[in-house]
C-alpha cells in the first residue's frame, strides 16, 4: 500500500485533499507544520496559518478521517529560509514573495526530506495546481488548476523532477466551490473558515514594523525624488515603500506619484507617472525549469510577474551566466525586483525565477 504524508495547515483546501487521499486507499498520515512562534513575530494573537485554532482545526478533521496526526517544528528552518530572506531582501530594496519561499525551502524541502525518512511514497497539500507526467519528455510536468481563480502554479515553480514526481495535489482537477461543498458534507469543523489573505508571519500586513522590530532599529527618512534626481518630499524610510504603489505617500500634487525605483545608496524613492512603471525588459535569476530540462536557444512563452496578473507573450532568451532574459510583447506594469516571473506553454509550467 503506498503511504502519503498530508501537510494540513488547519484550512478547508488541506482538509480535503486529505479527506479526498484516504478515500483512495493510501496509508496516511497528517501534519501541522509549525513555522513561527507568535513571541517571534510581535503578536499576541493567535490568528495566524499555524496557530493553536488551526492546529485543533486539522486534528479534528484528522480524527473525523480516522488518520494519525502530528506536528512538526519548522520554526528554525522558517525564520531562516523564509523571514530572514523577507526581511534581507526588502532590506536591500527588493519585493519578495515569501509563499514561495515557504514552498521551496519548506513544503517541499524540508516536509519532503520528512517524508523520505519515515518511508513515505508521497507528500500531499491542498495546493491548486496539477501535477502529470509525460511520456513523450520522460518529464513530471506542473499544469495550472482547472479552477484558474484559484491556480497556484505561479508560486510553485521551484518544484524539480523529483520532488514532482513525489508530490500529490488532490485538489487541481476542481474548483474551491466544490472542494467547501466536500468538507460541508463531510462536516468539517472548517468548512467554511476563510482563506488567509496576507502574510502569515505578518497578519496585520505592516511590513514595515515587522522588519524593524525584527531588525531592531528604525529605516532612517530620505528624500523622494523625480526621474531627474529633483527633490519632491521626505519619505519615511526606504522599506516602507514597493514598486507602483501610489497610495500612502503623503503627498499633494496636481497629478498622483507613484514608486518607479529605489536608490539604496542613497536612500531614496524616486517618483514618476504611472507611465513611467512599463517596462518590456528584464533579466531572471535562479531559474528553475519543469517542462524543459534547459533553456538553449530563444523559446516564445507566455509569462507573468505577479501571482494575480494573466500571463502575456514574451520571449526568453539564455545568458551566458545562467540567468535568463525576458522580452514582453507589450510592455509589463512595475516590474518589481525580487518578484518571480513564471513561464507558461498553455496551462505547462515551462519554469520561472527571480527578477533582479
Amino acid at each position: 500500500m503506498k503511504k502519503a504524508m498530508i501537510a494540513m495547515s488547519g484550512g478547508v483546501d488541506s482538509s480535503v485533499a486529505a479527506y479526498l487521499i484516504s478515500q483512495q486507499g493510501y496509508e496516511t498520515i497528517g501534519v501541522t507544520m509549525k513555522l513561527f512562534h507568535n513571541e517571534d513575530i510581535g503578536v499576541k494573537s493567535e490568528k495566524t496559518c499555524c496557530s493553536a485554532d488551526d492546529v485543533d482545526d486539522a486534528r479534528s478533521v484528522a480524527g473525523r478521517l480516522g488518520i494519525p496526526y502530528y506536528v512538526f517544528n519548522y520554526t528554525d528552518n522558517f525564520k531562516l529560509h523564509v523571514i530572514s530572506r523577507f526581511v534581507d531582501a526588502y532590506r536591500n530594496g527588493r519585493t519578495p514573495n515569501p509563499c514561495i519561499d515557504c514552498n521551496r525551502y519548506i513544503k517541499f524541502d524540508q516536509l519532503m526530506k520528512r517524508a523520505k525518512e519515515l518511508e513515505f511514497d508521497y507528500v500531499v497539500t491542498g495546493h491548486y495546481a496539477i501535477t502529470e507526467f509525460d511520456e513523450k519528455s520522460g518529464r513530471y510536468l506542473l499544469k495550472k488548476a482547472v479552477d484558474e481563480s484559484k491556480d497556484q502554479s505561479y508560486v510553485l515553480y521551484s518544484l524539480t523532477q523529483d520532488q514532482l514526481k513525489h508530490i500529490i495535489f488532490p485538489l487541481g482537477s476542481m474548483t474551491k466551490h466544490e472542494a467547501r461543498k466536500i468538507a460541508e458534507e463531510q462536516g468539517f469543523v472548517n468548512a467554511d473558515k476563510h482563506d488567509s489573505q496576507d502574510i502569515c508571519f505578518v497578519p496585520d500586513g505592516n511590513y514595515a514594523r515587522f522588519i524593524e522590530e525584527w531588525c531592531g532599529f528604525k529605516f532612517e527618512n530620505g528624500n523622494f525624488v523625480d526621474l531627474d534626481g529633483n527633490i519632491i518630499a521626505q519619505h519615511k524610510g526606504i522599506i516602507n515603500y514597493t514598486i507602483g504603489q501610489r497610495k500612502g505617500l503623503g503627498i499633494a500634487a496636481k497629478a498622483p506619484y507613484y514608486v518607479v525605483s529605489k536608490d539604496l545608496d542613497r536612500n531614496e524613492v524616486v517618483l514618476g507617472s504611472n507611465d513611467d512603471l512599463f517596462s518590456s525588459t528584464l533579466t531572471a535569476t535562479d531559474v528553475n525549469f519543469i517542462s524543459i530540462e534547459k533553456l538553449t536557444e530563444p523559446m516564445r512563452v507566455k509569462a507573468k510577474v505577479r501571482y494575480k496578473q494573466k500571463e502575456t507573450d514574451a520571449t526568453i532568451t539564455p545568458l551566458e551566466n545562467g540567468d535568463v532574459s525576458v522580452v514582453f510583447d507589450e510592455p509589463q506594469r512595475a516590474i518589481a525586483p525580487g518578484q518571480a516571473v513564471v513561464f507558461y506553454d498553455g496551462d505547462i509550467v515551462v519554469g520561472g525565477g527571480t527578477i533582479v
